[in-house]
């Protein structure tokens, strides 16, 4: 009897089950179809036995991302059918075919032979003669190609800190030279600067980082100075005051 009865219980429950699942699988079904006869539904129709509902459509454009510009870099105004400086003096060349010309030109050179080339006319600018290769003016030059090209690669890879430090150790060994050339010779100096695109700024006369240690020493300093200064002061308030009494006394013994 009392299996009978558990065995109704476990079927009344099941039928109450079923009964939720085909309401809810309705349900779905026109709401699917209600949507897709408006158009709200851009994917594949719902299809019977299965409850998974096809997103709906997002009818609207994206904001395109603009592309951050930089700065023009230097080796900008090289042009493509430009030889290869190793190729530029042999007069053969000249009389090649298209595709030599091509292989041999900056449209398939390597971004080590650009920067060479532009160090080259870099150093025709300012160098003395044809065969100054070691004055401070082609040196000036050297440097100003590789800072450049140090600059215009950390603003692709900001967390090269290795060339970083590079592009500071080659920034202070051109400010050490200018600094030189300027007091040598000035009209060179200027023509340097006006040459190469170099804009020179002084160095401050004093520098020194403001921390919380220093500023807190430099208080303690004042007061210490401030306290000397007033003790200094007393000493001689005394012997002013000590002074003027003896003179007082010997004043007194001379008129009596």
């Amino acid at each position: 009897m009392f299996s009978s009865c558990g065995l109704r219980a476990v079927v009344k429950s099941a039928g109450g089950v079923f009964r939720e699942s085909s309401a809810l699988y309705t349900a779905v079904s026109s709401r699917a179809s209600t949507c897709s006869g408006l158009g709200l539904l851009s994917g594949p129709a719902v299809s019977k036995g299965s409850f998974a509902v096809a997103p709906p459509a997002r009818h609207y454009a994206r904001v395109a991302k603009k592309k951050k510009t930089g700065p023009e870099s230097q080796l900008g105004d090289l042009l493509p059918t430009m030889l290869k400086m190793d190729y530029a003096a042999v007069p053969l060349v000249q009389s090649t075919d298209d595709l030599v010309k091509r292989l041999l030109s900056l449209e398939l050179a390597s971004h080590r032979e650009k920067l060479q080339l532009k160090k080259e006319q870099l150093i025709a600018k300012v160098q003395r003669d044809e065969n100054d290769r070691n004055s401070v003016e082609v040196q000036v030059a050297i440097l100003t190609a590789r800072i450049r090209n140090y600059q215009e690669h950390l603003q692709k890879h900001h967390k090269d800190k290795a060339n970083k430090r590079h592009m500071l150790m080659a920034i202070d060994r051109r400010k050490k030279l200018l600094k030189n050339l300027r007091l040598v010779r000035f009209e060179t100096f200027e023509r340097v600067c006006e040459q190469l695109g170099i804009t020179y700024t002084f160095p401050p006369e004093y520098y020194r980082r403001a921390h919380r240690r220093w500023l807190a020493k430099k208080e303690f300093c004042i007061k210490v100075f401030k306290a000397v200064q007033k003790q200094k002061a007393e000493q001689k308030m005394k012997q002013h005051s000590g002074t003027t009494e003896t003179e007082a006394k010997a004043s007194e013994a001379q008129t009596q």
